[in-house]
């Protein structure tokens, strides 16, 4: 499932956010910078699924 979230996350941060973590606080943060601009979102989505 790592493959899958991976492209999720680059194609649409908060997609891949929630089938990771579900529908919650990081991903309505992630959702929040995706709107504001998609290179936040997606570094944040990477940070979250990958980093931690």
């Amino acid at each position: 499932m790592s493959i899958i979230t991976l492209i999720a996350t680059v194609l649409l941060p908060p997609l891949g956010v929630a089938l990771k973590h579900g529908i919650g606080g990081t991903f309505l943060i992630n959702l929040i910078l995706t709107l504001i601009l998609f290179v936040p979102g997606l570094i944040h989505g990477l940070y979250v699924n990958y980093a931690r």
